[in-house]
């Protein structure tokens, strides 16, 4: 009778405990939904932050909107090589370039300091919405590299070109940074440029179509031929441009890409104008790339890029190793070569020390294999690789200065070496 008694009241407790369950299963519902509907909500509204921003900076001209930016940048560099030194009118002096670091000649020279302002960039931007669709160009400029100008009274150097481009839609006409290279993989520096030993790194007109998170592009096709005795011919005789195809991996972890590169390497007619000897050869060479910005804490990225291929020598160390080697056989009028695999490999780090201070840090490799049945010239560059850590700080709005110390090392395939130490201060203002 007792258990009798308790069994409506067992029936009800368990019906409210059911009542409960279903109670909070609508609620972790609805919370999921208030979730999802705010996550969508801050999207939307740093969706219509960057268009406000877009659209108020600048100035109007018609219904094109005009802007102008780049930044005022000073570099101080103390370098100091292990054998012989580069002219005070060399780019090495301005910039690492790792084909450059002398080798032979008088050892033990003096460290040598160079202040330049030669990096300070200017930019120009425009866009407008053509039947529907966005349109817009950029025109952007430095100074390195500049074959006018001294040292000596004004420092007068000239504008260089970097990029000039346009894009409409899916589309992109003009020069800018090959498709073959994921730009998010270049270390933050103090000095123009770091880390290009085993990096991919090429600006060059291109017709590139974007499809989502995949890209191919039409390239300038060009190379550079050795012929023995530190001879190096650029060849232009392709009648194929580079071929390009990428696919883009984004989300929370950061972005990775993969990229392929075909290339026909050809060279046809005399060496030089006042030789004899004339270039013979034909050659389609495959390459690939694997890179790219992983988010590994909220505070440190990694970057890294693995590149390998034949005839990659004008894309990996800014052209430190060449295209293709002849055979080595000064007796024959007629000059014969053949593609150099490449190997190229960077890895870097990036710590956000504070909101306005960061350490930034790579290693980075690059390997030329040269066939021996090529008797290829032995002074060629068979390795280039280099060390570097930054720190910078953002002083003000717009202002960031930092200290860079780097070592780099270039060896011959006969063996001899040059070292580089280098220690850059900078201080830089964007607008």
């Amino acid at each position: 009778p007792a258990a009798a008694d308790t069994a409506p009241l067992e029936d009800r407790i368990a019906a409210l405990e059911a009542m409960v369950k279903t109670l909070q299963e609508q609620l972790k519902s609805q919370q999921a939904l208030n979730a999802d509907s705010l996550l969508r909500v801050e999207k939307q509204v740093e969706s219509v932050k960057a268009e406000t921003t877009e659209a108020t900076e600048g100035f109007l001209v018609g219904e094109t909107r005009f802007k102008v930016g780049g930044f005022v940048d000073l570099d101080v560099h103390v370098t100091d090589f292990s054998q012989d030194e580069l002219a005070s009118n060399s780019i090495g002096r301005d910039f690492y370039n790792p084909g450059l670091t002398p080798i032979g000649g008088n050892r033990g020279e003096e460290p040598s300091t160079d202040f330049t302002a030669q990096s300070s960039r200017l930019f120009l931007s425009a866009n407008r919405d053509v039947a529907g669709q966005k349109s817009s160009a950029l025109l952007e400029f430095d100074f390195l590299a500049s074959a006018q100008g001294d040292e000596r009274v004004t420092n007068s150097f000239a504008p260089r070109l970097r990029r000039a481009f346009l894009t409409h839609g899916n589309w992109l006409f003009g020069q800018e940074w090959s498709t073959f290279q994921n730009t998010s993989t270049i270390p933050e520096s103090v000095s123009f440029l770091v880390a290009t030993d085993g990096l991919v790194f090429v600006r060059q007109p291109q017709i590139r179509f974007t499809a989502g998170d995949w890209q191919f592009a039409l390239e300038n096709a060009n190379a550079t031929i050795g012929i023995g005795s530190m001879v190096r011919v650029e060849a232009d005789d392709n009648v194929l441009p580079d071929l390009v195809a990428r696919r883009n991996f984004t989300g929370e972890f950061g972005n990775v890409s993969v990229s392929g590169l075909v290339r026909q390497i050809k060279g046809e007619g005399r060496v030089s104008h006042n030789s004899t000897r004339t270039l013979s050869g034909d050659h389609f060479v495959f390459a690939a790339s694997v890179a790219g910005a992983v988010n590994v804490t909220p505070s440190d990225r990694a970057l890294f890029s693995v590149s390998y291929g034949k005839g990659l020598g004008r894309y990996v160390g800014l052209n430190a190793f060449n295209d293709a080697e002849a055979f080595n056989d000064p007796r024959s009028e007629i000059v014969r070569f053949k593609p150099v695999p490449i190997l190229g490999v960077m890895a870097g780090w990036h710590r956000q020390l504070s909101p306005t201070s960061r350490l930034s840090a790579a290693y980075s490799y690059g390997e030329a294999s040269y066939d021996n049945n090529l008797q290829v010239d032995p002074v060629v560059t068979a390795t280039v690789q280099s060390l570097f850590g930054a720190v910078l700080w953002d002083i003000a709005p717009k202002v960031t200065t930092g200290f860079e110390v780097m070592l780099a090392h270039r060896e011959l395939l006969q063996g001899e070496y040059g070292n580089m130490a280098r220690m850059t201060y900078s201080v830089r203002y964007n607008f």
